[in-house]
């Protein structure tokens, strides 16, 4: 089997980290699997690492004649079995490059995000004829892409994003390790959040909490870990600086961290406050390392959350709600452990990215018979 991945997102995030992942794990599985990427992006950065094949162009619009000439000739030489973009704004360079040399390679989108434009005017409906399939990474991005597109229900699959268990296994990580390299005592409680810093992720609601929770509460420490992408850095600015104006002297901005498994080992709690989430690696990953979790109860947290069980949910943008869920966990250890063993067991059931790899690998399998 040799694929072609697409994905041509300038940014760093979940849709760029789970296509590295699994181009990574198709590589493991001798899959052939080569990667069109924009050139000098994080993605083409860690696609180079891996040592595959890349197809680095530059394409800052839509329409690009000469960029989709350059496509056709990559497809034409490629000879492959099977197409899949993890980016739907890369549809506009890969079917018209198909349409061109009349290919019939089967073309698969991964779709990442939502979005609040129809697409059923003539030339998306044009563009989403040529999708063979689309993976709908949870159950509101699978009723978006029936709200949006042309698409009928029989060619959308869902399929959910996953993390390595073997990676993130909170037996084999000690959490003083990280905790004694940011200087949380061991009877301190360590809440944390991991995201980007763009609008929407939660970051207000989570300072707002963590300075009412500390005036009531004197051995809390919080956390926030991940960087501003290209375009953020006035976002990141505006947070920092209403830490500041919070007077939080127990919050701690580590940026962007590779060793997520030891900074999650380090947390006690893990905050999901993001206002609209397609699905959510960062509380995946979280549960994988049996933390309790408190997470916005809407769109694609509510595939992975059950409420009560795995973690708590709170009422969308409603900081009383998400400090009154908090304060349930500061104040009962028995509850963080049974809800960070029951998190880390529905992991090992639905979100094993090495089982859903097995399953997607089928499915390309069906896709390339059909």
């Amino acid at each position: 089997m040799k694929i072609l991945y697409s994905c041509l997102s300038k940014s760093w995030g979940g849709m760029e980290i789970v296509t590295i992942n699994s181009i990574k794990q198709l590589l493991d599985r001798n899959i052939s699997v080569e990667l069109i990427c924009t050139a000098e992006s994080r993605i083409h950065i860690e696609a180079n690492n891996i040592g595959m094949i890349i197809y680095p162009i530059k394409a800052p619009g839509y329409f690009h004649p000469i960029i989709t000439i350059k496509v056709v000739s990559i497809i034409k030489n490629g000879k492959y079995d099977l197409i899949h973009t993890h980016a739907s704004k890369d549809l506009w360079l890969l079917v018209p490059a198909l349409k061109l040399i009349k290919s019939k390679t089967p073309l698969v989108l991964t779709k990442h995000v939502g979005s609040f434009i129809k697409k059923t005017d003539k030339m998306h409906n044009w563009l989403y004829s040529r999708v063979n399939y689309a993976i709908a990474i949870s159950k509101v991005i699978k009723e978006n892409l029936l709200e949006t597109t042309a698409l009928d229900e029989n060619r959308i699959i869902l399929h959910y994003n996953g993390v390595d268990p073997e990676k993130y296994d909170p037996d084999k990580i000690d959490p003083m390790k990280v905790r004694n390299e940011l200087n949380i005592k061991e009877d301190e409680l360590l809440l944390g959040m991991v995201a980007r810093f763009s609008a929407g992720k939660g970051h207000e609601n989570f300072l707002l909490v963590a300075k009412e929770l500390s005036t009531k509460y004197n051995d809390l420490k919080f956390i926030i870990v991940g960087e501003a992408s290209k375009g953020e850095d006035a976002y990141a600015k505006e947070i920092k600086n209403l830490a500041d104006d919070y007077g939080l002297n127990n919050i701690i901005f580590t940026g962007f961290r590779t060793d997520m498994p030891q900074v999650l080992s380090a947390m006690d709690i893990f905050i999901f406050p993001s206002h609209a989430e397609a699905f959510g690696v960062a509380l995946v990953e979280a549960m994988a390392m049996a933390k309790p979790s408190v997470s916005t109860s809407s769109d694609g947290i509510l595939d992975i959350t059950v409420d009560n069980e795995t973690g708590y949910l709170f009422n969308k943008d409603d900081p009383a709600d998400l400090k009154s869920k908090l304060e349930l966990l500061i104040n009962s250890p028995e509850k963080r452990k049974t809800l960070g063993k029951a998190a880390r067991q529905r992991v090992l059931e639905q979100f094993d990215s090495q089982k859903l790899m097995d399953g997607l690998v089928e499915l390309y399998k069906q896709f390339i018979k059909r």
